[in-house]
């Protein structure tokens, strides 16, 4: 009897073989997609961030620096970076006579929460072949980018009027007073840093470094979907249903607390990308992790700015953190209409090749056309 039940014990745990390569391929994969996106920021920042905070410090009116701080953004593919550059030309020129006030500082703010959606909008695209699961990806990669749109369009306005983020920045900086900084470092950051360190070293010119970061994430994003189509994703689906996405809070605070943690919204937001593509996820499961991913990302910032103990810089910080507040408190009960709007572009996109390739057109656009400002500049 012993005899006989060794095989069937060898066969028992040779069975969970294929599965646990599929699951170290997939954190491979994940590694590499990580990666891909370091690089990118990298490559967008190497050629851009001089662009970028000359382009920030010429807003002279709220419309011009509600665009200036999209296409900032955009370039170096970090709101983050975008708000961390604004705090230090507020902070720097207080009291200087420089015309960038936080009155400009903070529709800067809401352009950068737009820009730094382009990324899931990107890693959608590696759905296009097909058409069901693009539907899907787009969709959800456009759910960001419409909530910071109508949010912006909702209280760009408003602030322009009455100031209320500015009021509330305010109030919260006193509270914060004498309040000492901390540095939160990226777990992330430290697993991806010393690969994309190498390669930045081997790869010195931006623009073959974000050739090679795009082709990588396509790679990765690729495989990862095949991966995901397979045993594992089935495996996995009850986790992310019954407990990471079980309801609105569960997803938000997944969101804030990620991206919190490894410091980077595009990171975050593009990888429940893939989780959407495959049917795996829904737009409103996604809808609130967005919404988190939002708040988190500016975490970094306000304890940045406090270390430097001025209070203009803590203000602008803090204005990111309650303009998307105030943007949660008006759209997530309004969640319907950015949700019907996502649906409704990536039915679009998905409905024909000529669709696909006017989406992926207008979206590059975006990318593309400030990139090659900044090249030929």
């Amino acid at each position: 009897m012993s005899t006989s039940s060794a095989p069937n014990r060898f066969r028992e745990a040779g069975s969970w073989l294929p599965t646990v390569l599929r699951v170290v391929y997939f954190l491979f994969l994940l590694y590499v997609f990580f990666c891909s996106i370091k690089l990118m920021s990298t490559a967008f920042t190497m050629a851009g961030q001089g662009f970028a905070e000359q382009l920030i410090s010429t807003v002279s009116d709220p419309i011009a620096g509600l665009f200036l701080g999209f296409v900032a953004t955009a370039v170096i593919q970090s709101s983050s970076t975008t708000t961390t550059i604004l705090v230090g030309l507020v902070a720097g020129t207080a009291g200087s006579g420089n015309p960038l006030s936080i009155e400009l500082a903070i529709p800067i703010i809401m352009g950068a929460n737009v820009g730094t959606t382009t990324t899931a909008m990107l890693v959608s695209l590696g759905h296009v072949t097909r058409p069901a699961e693009f539907e899907r990806a787009f969709a959800a990669s456009t759910v960001h980018d419409f909530f910071n749109v109508l949010a912006a369009l909702t209280i760009l306005p408003l602030e322009i009027l009455f100031h209320p983020v500015q009021k509330v920045a305010v109030i919260l900086q006193r509270l914060f007073a004498g309040a000492g900084g901390m540095s939160l470092s990226s777990p992330l950051n430290a697993i991806v840093e010393p690969v994309a360190d190498l390669v930045v070293g081997a790869v010195p010119s931006a623009v073959l470094l974000a050739f090679l970061a795009l082709a990588s994430l396509f790679l990765a994003l690729q495989q990862m979907v095949r991966v995901m189509r397979g045993a594992i994703i089935s495996r996995l689906e009850n986790l992310f249903n019954r407990v990471l996405f079980r309801n609105d809070a569960a997803s938000f605070g997944l969101g804030l607390v990620t991206t919190a943690t490894v410091q980077s919204s595009s990171a975050t937001t593009s990888l429940v990308i893939p989780l959407a593509g495959t049917g795996v996820l829904n737009l409103r499961q996604i809808y609130p992790y967005t919404l988190g991913a939002n708040v988190g990302t500016t975490v970094t910032t306000i304890l940045g700015s406090l270390a430097t103990g001025n209070p203009v810089a803590v203000t602008v910080a803090l204005a990111h953190l309650t303009f998307n507040i105030m943007g949660i408190a008006i759209y997530y009960p309004l969640a319907a209409l950015p949700i019907w709007l996502a649906t409704k572009t990536g039915k679009f996109a998905a409905r024909s090749r000529r669709n696909s390739v006017g989406a992926i057109a207008i979206f590059l656009a975006t990318i593309i056309l400030p990139l090659l400002y900044v090249f030929l500049s």
